[in-house]
C-alpha cells in the first residue's frame, strides 16, 4: 500500500552484535558472595521462624554429639585407669582337679617358685581363711556382710599396686599379731572409718591397722580383712597353701608368663592351675562401653530426621510465600539455576546454624557429664565433623523439593498471584 515503508532485516553487523550481547548475558553467574546474600536474604527476614526450624537439627545434632562424647568421655577413663593399673599382672589359682570334687591345693612356695620365672618382677598371694570377720563378739556369727577373711603375704599390696586410705599396710611386725587391713569394702560393711578400731574373728579380736583405697583389678581383695601370713598360721589354723598367687612381670613378657605360671606353680599337673589376667575385664568395658548408646544415637537420629522435615516444611512455606520476589527476579532475567541455588543455599545455612548449635550443645553436655562425674572431657573430632556434615546432607535434601518448585514457577503467574 501507498505510505507503508517496508520492513527490512537488520544488517548482519547489528544481528552479531546483539548476538554477542545477548551471549553475555547469558554468560553471567552468581558469584559466591552473591549466592551468600540472596542466600540468607529470606533467613534475615524470618528470625523467629528460623531459630524454631534449626533448633529440630540442633536438638538431633546435639543428643548424637552427647551421647558419642560420653561413652568415649567413659571409655578414657578406663583406659587411664588401665595405664595407671597396669595389664601386666597375672593371677593364679587352683583349678579343677581330675576328678570331680577333687580339691586342688597351690604348693606352699607357689610365690618363690613365681618369683624365679623369667620377667616376673613381684609376686604375691592370699589363702582363704574359714572364719568370718565381725564388728564384736555381739553380733552373731552368721552376719559376715559377705566380708572374706584372707591371709596375704607382705608383697601382696606392692603386686596389687594397692594405695592405703588410711593407716599402715601389713610388715614383718604387724604381720605376726592379731592386726588387719581391711578393703575399702569391707571397712564400709563393718563401719570402721580409721585405724585403730578392732573387729572380731574366730574369739579373737584384731586390730585394725589400715583401710586399702579402691582396688579395681582385685574386687575380691575390696571385700576382704587380710591378716599377715604368720599371724593366720598360728592364730587362725592356715595351712599355709595359697589360693591365689599375684604376679607383675615386664609388658614385654606376659605373654611368656603366662605360658610358663601354671607349669611353674605345679609341675606334674599343670591343668590343675587357671591363669587369668584381671585386666580383661576393665579391657572388655573399655571396648564395649560405647555398645548400649547405639540405641541412643538412634533416637538422636531420629530426632535430626525430623528437624529436617521442620527444614523442608519452613522452606516450602517460604517458596509460597515469596512468590512475588521469585517472580520479580525471574522477570529481571534470573535463570532457574539460580533460583534452585538460592533456595538450596538458603536451606543450607539454615541447617548449618543448627548443626553448630547442635555441636555446641552436645560438647557442653559432654562437658557437664564429666565434671559431675570426674571423667576426662572427650568429644571425638570425627563426631563433631559427622554431625556437621549430616546438618549440610539433611539441608541439601531438605531443600531440594522447595527449591525445584520455586524454579518452576512461572514469573508471570507469580506476580499475577503476589
Amino acid at each position: 500500500m501507498p505510505g507503508r515503508r517496508k520492513r527490512t532485516a537488520p544488517p548482519a553487523a547489528a544481528r552479531q552484535t546483539g548476538d554477542r550481547r545477548a551471549a553475555v548475558l547469558r554468560a553471567r553467574r552468581l558469584g559466591p558472595r552473591d549466592v551468600l546474600h540472596v542466600g540468607s536474604a529470606g533467613l534475615r527476614s524470618r528470625p523467629v521462624r528460623v531459630v524454631l526450624s534449626a533448633l529440630g537439627i540442633a536438638i538431633g545434632i546435639a543428643t548424637m554429639i552427647a551421647v558419642v562424647g560420653i561413652s568415649a568421655s567413659s571409655q578414657a577413663q578406663l583406659l587411664q585407669r588401665l595405664d595407671a593399673l597396669g595389664t601386666n599382672m597375672l593371677v593364679a589359682k587352683p583349678g579343677e582337679g581330675m576328678f570331680s570334687g577333687q580339691e586342688v591345693k597351690l604348693p606352699k612356695d607357689a610365690v618363690g617358685m613365681v618369683g624365679r620365672i623369667e620377667g616376673v618382677e613381684e609376686a604375691g598371694a592370699t589363702g582363704d581363711l574359714r572364719h568370718s570377720v565381725r564388728r564384736s563378739r555381739l553380733i552373731p556369727e552368721e552376719e559376715t556382710g559377705g566380708i572374706a577373711v584372707k591371709a596375704a603375704t607382705e608383697g601382696l599390696l606392692d603386686v596389687l599396686r594397692g594405695t592405703l586410705a588410711s593407716g599402715s599396710r601389713l610388715n614383718a611386725a604387724t604381720g605376726r599379731y592379731p592386726s588387719v587391713v581391711l578393703g575399702h569394702v569391707a571397712a564400709e560393711r563393718l563401719g570402721i572409718d580409721r585405724p585403730g578400731r578392732q573387729v572380731w574373728i574366730d574369739d579373737r579380736y584384731f586390730t585394725v591397722v589400715g583401710i586399702l583405697d579402691p582396688l579395681p583389678l582385685a574386687p575380691e581383695i575390696e571385700r576382704s580383712a587380710l591378716v599377715g601370713w604368720d599371724a593366720a598360721q598360728r592364730l587362725l589354723g592356715f595351712d599355709g597353701h595359697p589360693t591365689s598367687v599375684y604376679e607383675r612381670s615386664t609388658d614385654a613378657s606376659v605373654g611368656q608368663v603366662q605360658r610358663l605360671l601354671a607349669p611353674t606353680i605345679d609341675p606334674q599337673n599343670p591343668q590343675n592351675v587357671a591363669v587369668s589376667d584381671p585386666s580383661e575385664a576393665l579391657k572388655a568395658k573399655a571396648a564395649t562401653e560405647g555398645a548400649f548408646s547405639t540405641l541412643l544415637l538412634g533416637l538422636g537420629g531420629i530426632a535430626l530426621l525430623v528437624g529436617g522435615v521442620g527444614v523442608a516444611n519452613t522452606m516450602i512455606i517460604s517458596v509460597l510465600e515469596r512468590r512475588h520476589e521469585i517472580g520479580l527476579r525471574r522477570s529481571l532475567g534470573a535463570t532457574r539455576g539460580q533460583i534452585r541455588v538460592q533456595f538450596v543455599t538458603e536451606s543450607l545455612m539454615l541447617s548449618g546454624l543448627g548443626g553448630i548449635a547442635g555441636v555446641a550443645l552436645g560438647a557442653a553436655a559432654t562437658a557437664v557429664y564429666a565434671s559431675a562425674g570426674g571423667l576426662p572431657w572427650v568429644v571425638p573430632p570425627w563426631a563433631a565433623g559427622a554431625g556437621f556434615a549430616a546438618t549440610l546432607a539433611i539441608g541439601t535434601v531438605a531443600g531440594l523439593y522447595p527449591a525445584v518448585r520455586a524454579a518452576r514457577q512461572s514469573p508471570t503467574l507469580a506476580l499475577a498471584s503476589a
